[in-house]
Parts: C-alpha cells; structure tokens; sequence
C-alpha cells in the first residue's frame, strides 16, 4: 500500500468479490478487506524508513541513449539491431536496462522519462 498499491485481498477470495474490488479500485477506489486490515497496518508499523533516499541509478551507457534514441524514433529491436549491426536479444537486454535505469514499465514511458530527463 505504501508502495502505491490500491487494494489487497487474500488469494482465497471469491470471484465475485475479486471482480467487485476490481471495478472499485477502476473507478478510482480503494479496498482493503476487513480480514488484512490489521496486518496491513501493522505491516506499516514495522516498516522503517532507515535512508534519507534511494540511491541515483546508473546513468545510460552511451549504447543505451542511441538505442533510446531509435526506440525514440518507433524502431522496433529488431530494426535497431540491424541498423545497428547487433543481434536482436542484445537490443533486446539493452532495452531491458534502460527501462530498469529509468524505473520505467516500457518502451513509451522510457521515451517519455528520457525527453523529461533530457537524455534525447
């Protein structure tokens, strides 16, 4: 929850009340069943914030910002790799990296995060 979570349900939960906490949680809601809430609470009390922030990523490689750079343009890996004369699991692993730099989920917000960071 503290992590930007917005629900939390046992895995013995039934469908109705699994597609029910769905649709609150769509609709910008929030739920917490009666029976985690005080594990989840108490969960927070244990948990310490013993650093004042997470350390700086590695910056991107020279390699990463071209690559970036043709994810920028539309390429997909496999046309970046022939521009590139890599093979295609090597874009595939620099891709990889560049999303974990940049604490990003895929290609389009690393493009975004990358316009905003000015790495392109």
């Amino acid at each position: 929850m503290k992590a930007g979570a917005k629900g939390y349900l046992l895995k013995d939960v039934s469908l109705e009340v699994l597609t029910d906490a769905v649709r609150t949680v769509a609709a910008g809601g929030s739920v917490v069943r009666p029976a985690v809430t005080e594990r989840v609470l108490r969960g927070f009390q244990r948990m310490q914030s013993d650093f004042d922030a997470l350390s700086p990523p590695d910056p991107l490689t020279k390699r990463e910002v071209e690559i970036l750079r043709l994810m920028a343009g539309g390429y997909s890996n496999k046309e970046i790799a022939e521009a590139l004369g890599s093979a295609e699991g090597t874009i595939k692993n620099h891709a990889s990296s560049i999303l974990s730099k940049l604490g990003v989920r895929d290609r389009t917000r690393a493009v975004l995060k990358a316009l905003e960071l000015r790495h392109i």
